[in-house]
């Protein structure tokens, strides 16, 4: 590999080829709780295309595997190298290039952040408004899986915000998609193909990214409920009112007591509603005027009190940001709780009761709890997983999976399958489906050096 290293050294400068001792831990994870390190043998830091051009070619020309990486903040291995690789660390890539108002779009370099960018956008009066709870998250790693967040209940999920990439494929080759468009029927949608390809066909360099403005006004209500079922059969006749929230969030009563007490948030909710709350249903409201936000606060209130809430208390501004931002950091408190795995089983929203019910029945039987919290408003479920055994939890996992299935639903929502769960993805889709895709891995890198491991074997 000397050879190869020299290279990578006259490519970006021998300060940005790191090796050996000077490769820092963060390099060999993300933030998958059970996925084991691995360190490369070398990170490279590109800081142009036509850098990461060229490091492209000379991998796929030695057949030596390369991991892009961006943040690190994944959460299904998927930046995690394999024995031998190299990491392309995309982290001097942080150019916000462009913020066009006239088409309320940006073009941004895949090392932003989503809090880097947003600061920017702020001075404009405009948003990018995917929140997957981890700000510090890149745009090349947020395009990468397809990332979500609270609020794709109203806004959708990264995909629907990504109307152009500039990649390039593990041959070298650097191809524009896309552009400040939205819409186009021009052939196969490329941008789509790459969006949530985990860092497996191409490595993006550049994103351009539809806006929304920055509303100025907002309301958070929160309602307890005796059980979650009843949470979840809220949650369609609420979307059905027109209100559009921003975000509805389900959080069960463990899991609010473990956030509430880590992130010293008071709620002021009264001992004996408390008591009596299995989960509660956090609404997020927005609008252009105070008028019109309590117009539909009134009237989700109202809904929420029609299908059997405790009550619904109208949060302070305070109380509601410091809520929201530990329902952000959620998963910190299950990593400081030991759990073992973070999953995020997407099912259609109105088969989110019925799932939750299967939830119980397989907690139950695995003599377990399955605290968790979840996206309500688009049936995307985060459960923490406490099982260390490695073949009880393979055995857990997979019937959470398979109930998700049952009902229509997929592995994953929005963290990815990455090398975490590529085995139950195996398992459970579709053989001509992963058999497509294997082929279409082929067509964009037929040297297979570009995160190999991920997502199949």
């Amino acid at each position: 590999m000397s050879d190869f290293h020299e290279i990578l050294a006259q490519i970006v400068g021998s300060e940005h080829v790191l090796l050996g001792d000077a490769i820092a831990d963060d390099y060999a994870h993300d933030e998958a709780l059970s996925a084991p390190p691995q360190k490369p043998l070398a990170v490279v830091r590109p800081v142009t295309t036509e850098q990461v051009s060229r490091i492209l070619r000379e991998a796929s020309s030695r057949k030596v595997p390369l991991t892009p990486r961006g943040s690190g903040t994944g959460l299904s291995g998927a930046c995690i190298p394999p024995e031998g690789g190299i990491v392309l660390s995309l982290e001097r890539m942080k150019r916000v290039l462009e913020i066009d108002l006239a088409n309320h779009m940006a073009v941004v370099e895949a090392g932003v952040t989503l809090v880097e960018l947003n600061e920017k956008l702020a001075e404009h009066g405009l948003v990018y408004p995917v929140y997957p709870g981890e700000l510090s998250a890149s745009l090349g790693g947020n395009v990468n899986t397809n990332a979500g967040g609270m609020r794709a209940v109203k806004y959708g999920v990264t995909r629907h915000h990504v109307v152009g990439l500039e990649a390039v494929l593990p041959t070298g080759e650097v191809v524009q998609t896309g552009g400040k468009l939205v819409k186009s029927s021009s052939g196969y949608d490329l941008t789509q193909l790459i969006v949530g390809s985990e860092g497996t066909l191409a490595v993006v360099t550049r994103v351009t990214l539809k806006l929304v403005p920055r509303l100025a006004h907002s309301a958070t209500l929160l309602a307890p409920f005796k059980s979650l079922e009843q949470v979840t059969r809220a949650v369609p006749a609420l979307v059905a009112t027109g209100v559009a929230p921003v975000m509805v969030e389900y959080i069960d009563q463990m899991t609010m007591m473990v956030i509430t007490a880590q992130n010293n948030v008071d709620l002021g909710i009264p001992d004996e509603i408390r008591a009596a709350t299995t989960a509660y249903l956090l609404v997020l409201i927005e609008g252009r005027t105070a008028e019109r936000v309590d117009e539909d606060m009134q009237l989700a209130g109202g809904i929420l009190g029609e299908h059997e809430a405790l009550d619904v208390f109208v949060l302070p501004a305070s109380a509601a940001t410091r809520l929201v931002e530990a329902r952000e950091k959620s998963f910190w408190s299950a990593k400081r709780a030991q759990a073992s795995d973070v999953i995020d089983v997407v099912v259609p929203r109105a088969a989110l009761a019925d799932y939750m019910a299967r939830v119980q029945e397989i907690a139950g039987r695995h003599g377990t709890m399955i605290p968790g919290c979840g996206h309500a408003g688009d049936g995307n479920v985060h459960m923490a997983i406490f099982e260390h055994d490695p073949d009880k939890r393979h055995a857990l996992m997979l019937e959470l999976f398979e109930a998700g299935r049952a009902l229509g639903g997929m592995i994953s929502g929005e963290h990815g399958i990455g090398r975490e769960k590529k085995a139950y993805f195996a398992e459970l889709e579709d053989p001509v489906k992963i058999q497509l895709m294997k082929r279409i891995k082929q067509a964009f890198d037929p040297a297979n050096v570009l995160n190999p491991g991920v997502l199949f074997e």
